[in-house]
């Protein structure tokens, strides 16, 4: 069996997780946002000289036997809104008004005044559609939605999608992409249809240019498999076969199906994924081993025709941008990601962000952040926190850095607390680069006292990605709610998934098939078995989803948590500002500390890629894994 490659691509940074066998070999590399692909390679450069001594693409890329992508760029490009400009064409029985209600200020941001009703029944009505079509460009549109209502909507939108091809050619130079909500999904339901493909719009340019120039790269440097892109429904498929909607939040999603790996070993009933990077923190829950998610997703609040698990991304990250406002402290929603960075990385960046305050509240050792590789400026991320906090609150710089993290520890404990899912026997599992900084105040704040570090934890969602496999769902309408509706539309469902399957190679006899008939009646949805009749309670909206999956190679667990010796001898110590004075701590190197190792706080817990502050009242518990089990007194 060869290696299994795993690649997370985030606002800040981008994490490489390489897995071959019981051996991890990991990496982070800056994201360079003008180049995505820049630091992808720069990423696998840097994991092969690990792996090798030296830089040794080639061989590492000979060697994956699969090679899985996710990335945040698209919940972040929505969190701060930016993308493409969008136009909408409808026609009359589309309610535009339940459109706009169903996502507050969010239809004016993507939309705006880019939208235009149409009438193309004949040839003066695609006329008309056709100067619509050139005044919502002219208005700035760079990228169409077509979206017609009603029973025959797909019917009208094909037929549209073919007058409009003669017209406006794609050879064209300067041809407006158009997309067409039928192309998506065949969701009844307008609004939802409507939203998914204003979504898939939005993300599509940034997606499709990244992902296919990587898939020619890597090609070229002789991947001997195709990308697979690891899917927000927790799937994997190759980027032909991967809509943009689909993208988002999958950076995120794969540290919830690790988070769902880490349960299951552990055998913890409730456990609540906190993923904290450079932009945004997501949270999701995993309960009685499954992860907690809907046939029909949410984004950004909005409902949307595809299956999303329960992931909650909010724009609070080790990069957000933290300043006074009205006297009040706001953290996010923007970021300044890696570059300019923080002010701290000395990159050009002069916002103050949470990795400003923690280097100057102490916890960050400027030498040894990131790695060694990335000298922090105490001086600069001081200057940044004068200027944007502590001048216009009259607070002294350290005072200052306190009442920053305390507003980001407030906003992170409130989306956490926001799922409704924290009970006495939840476990909060903390992940991503900023995830363990702060821990114990985000839990405490949260009302949590017990905590899971993975020894993975600063590339955890890379690591995540490994436990997907190659699927796909496909999901068709009844025509009306008779037995001979279901099975013309199971039959369709299931010739779309065999061409879905055999795209990715996959013969669909040789992959698990599992099949539903799905009734959706106004909010409430329920699943029944195909069994060659339309059972009696199956009400609303009918459709028949078929999910084929076709497993490969993923990751082991190992490591448990028992036995409690003392922790290896402290590596020196810290000097932590707290309540107006410094404080010197024992830091401890986790990578120095053997099975069962604990103690107890305040302390600094530390290895290349990420920090933890142990606080007064808790103790840590390390297992031969590497990961780390905190708990309150």
């Amino acid at each position: 069996m060869g290696t299994l490659i795993n690649i997370d691509n985030g606002g800040t940074l981008t994490d490489i997780c390489v897995i071959d066998g019981d051996t991890v070999t990991r990496t982070k590399t800056l994201t360079t946002p003008y180049d995505l692909s820049k630091c992808l390679f720069d990423g696998l450069t840097k994991v092969s000289t690990a792996i090798y001594g030296q830089p040794n693409l080639r061989d590492l890329l000979l060697s994956a036997q699969h090679i899985r992508y996710s990335t945040t760029q698209g919940t972040n490009a929505l969190v701060e809104r930016k993308g493409p400009r969008l136009g909408l064409l409808h026609d009359a029985a589309l309610d535009t008004g339940a459109l706009k209600a169903a996502s507050g200020e969010l239809f004016d941001t993507l939309v705006g005044t880019r939208i235009a009703e149409i009438d193309p029944g004949d040839e003066a009505g695609l006329q008309a559609a056709t100067i619509a079509i050139n005044q919502l460009v002219s208005a700035g549109a760079n990228r169409l939605v077509i979206a017609f209502g009603g029973a025959d909507r797909v019917a009208r939108e094909k037929a549209f999608k073919n007058a409009m091809l003669q017209k406006f050619p794609t050879q064209m130079l300067g041809a407006v992409p158009m997309l067409y909500t039928h192309e998506l999904s065949d969701d009844a339901q307008d609004t939802r249809r409507t939203w998914t493909a204003l979504f898939n719009a939005f993300l599509h340019p940034a997606m499709e240019r990244f992902l296919y120039s990587a898939e020619h790269r890597l090609r070229a440097e002789k991947a001997q498999n195709p990308l697979l892109i690891f899917r927000n429904d927790g799937g994997s498929a190759r980027v032909a076969r991967t809509a943009a909607v689909k993208s988002y939040s999958s950076g995120p999603r794969g540290g919830l199906e690790g988070a769902r790996a880490l349960a299951a070993h552990y055998k913890l009933p409730r456990l609540l994924s906190m993923d904290i990077g450079g932009t945004t923190t997501d949270v999701g829950v995993v309960e009685d081993g499954s992860v907690r998610e809907a046939s029909r997703g949410r984004i950004e609040g909005v409902d949307v025709s595809i299956p999303l698990c329960e992931l909650s991304s909010v724009g609070v990250g080790g990069s957000s941008v933290i300043r006074a406002v009205d006297g009040t402290i706001q953290v996010g929603p923007d970021s300044v990601g890696s570059e300019p960075g923080p002010a701290s990385f000395g990159l050009g960046g002069t916002q103050a962000t949470i990795t400003d305050a923690l280097l100057v509240l102490g916890l960050l050792d400027p030498a040894s952040y990131f790695g060694g590789d990335l000298q922090l400026d105490v001086a600069r991320a001081r200057k940044a926190i004068d200027e944007h906090v502590g001048q216009a609150l009259g607070l002294d710089t350290e005072t200052a850095a306190a009442r920053m993290e305390a507003a980001w520890v407030a906003k992170v404990a409130e989306a956490l607390q926001a799922t409704g899912a924290i009970t006495d026997d939840t476990t909060l599992a903390a992940f991503g680069g900023a995830g363990p900084m702060v821990v114990c105040q985000v839990a405490e704040a949260a009302g949590i006292r017990q905590v899971l570090i993975p020894g993975l934890a600063a590339v955890f969602s890379a690591f995540g990605v490994g436990f997907s496999d190659i699927s796909h769902r496909c999901e068709v309408p009844l025509a009306d709610a008779s037995d001979e509706a279901l099975a013309a539309a199971k039959a369709e469902a299931m010739d779309q998934a065999r061409r879905a399957m055999f795209a990715e190679g996959f013969a669909l006899d040789d992959c698990d098939v599992a099949v539903e008939l799905v009734a959706t009646d106004g909010d409430a949805e329920q699943r029944h078995a195909v069994n060659g009749s339309v059972p009696a309670g199956a009400n609303g909206a009918l459709s028949v989803a078929v999910t084929a999956r076709r497993s490969i190679a993923q990751p082991a667990l190992s490591g448990r948590f028992g036995d409690r010796t003392a922790a290896a001898e402290q590596h020196g110590t810290r000097s932590l500002h707290a309540d107006g004075a410094a404080t010197d701590v024992p830091v401890y190197r986790i990578s120095a500390q053997a099975p069962g190792a604990s103690a107890s706080g305040p302390a600094v817990l530390e290895e290349d890629f990420f920090t933890c502050r142990l606080d007064a009242g808790w103790s840590f518990n390390i297992n031969a894994a590497g990961d780390l089990l905190l708990q309150h007194a």
